[in-house]
């Protein structure tokens, strides 16, 4: 891993569309022993599978410029305010992260964290992009629940559903299950979107693809397509204040 806890793919232009990934690494800098198994590092509790493949295609082959973390979040979860419990994780869905009890919060904070979000507040700032897509993957099934979801891709947002109704409309008409702040709620967890898009008035699609449907370069590939046309879909659109 780099000095910096995040890295960036292509070069924004301002008012154009950017990417954002903050799960996109299962990286475990070698001093921390978390004291999990070692295939619970490849598992969703330690990244969003798939979601990395997806954001770097939109960089490298549609021209959507990303910012992708680069420390799992079970080190700690970028996409979680600093006051919350859930930033250094003590368990999830269901395996206990021993090395996270007690852990040293203000300088994992100070080390990932904070500098991860002033970055990535200032590379935003300086485009003021037309719509900023936040991209998460979801597994079909927690294992602590018996549940299976049925979504293909969910929509997440807070207050601000502008580019979110435009995005759950065009996916649906190709034949897609779309959840509406599914699989989790956006009024309760979305936390960089709040921060860098709501916070400022900027449209935002916070994206959620179930993780089975990305986990080939193919599938990869085909979401990153997808994605970028709803994206310039949502633009026009929005642009045109509908």
């Amino acid at each position: 891993m780099s000095e910096f806890p995040f890295r960036l793919i292509g070069e924004p232009t301002r008012g154009g569309i950017v990417a954002v990934c903050d799960h996109a690494s299962n990286h475990v800098p070698e001093e921390f022993d978390l004291g999990i198994p070692p295939d619970a590092r490849e598992k969703h509790i330690a990244w969003d599978i798939g979601a990395a493949g997806v954001a770097e295609r939109l960089a490298r082959r549609h021209n959507i410029p990303a910012f992708l973390a680069e420390v799992s979040r079970l080190v700690v979860d970028l996409h979680r305010e600093e006051d919350v419990d859930g930033v250094i994780p003590t368990q999830s869905d269901g395996i206990l992260v021993p090395g996270n009890i007690g852990a040293n919060r203000e300088a994992r904070l100070d080390r990932y964290h904070r500098p991860y979000h002033n970055a990535l507040g200032a590379w935003i700032a300086a485009v003021e992009p037309s719509l900023i897509l936040s991209i998460h993957s979801f597994t079909p099934q927690l294992e602590s629940a018996a549940e299976k979801r049925p979504w293909d891709v969910g929509l997440l947002f807070n207050e601000d559903d502008r580019a979110a109704r435009h995005a759950m409309r065009l996916l649906s008409e190709q034949g897609m299950t779309v959840g509406k702040n599914e699989p989790y709620s956006g009024r309760e967890l979305n936390a960089t979107m709040n921060r860098h898009a709501e916070a400022h008035g900027r449209p935002y699609c916070a994206i959620e693809i179930r993780n089975d449907l990305i986990t080939t370069e193919a599938g990869q590939a085909r979401w990153a397509k997808t994605i970028a046309m709803m994206a310039g879909q949502v633009t026009l659109a929005l642009n045109a204040g509908s």
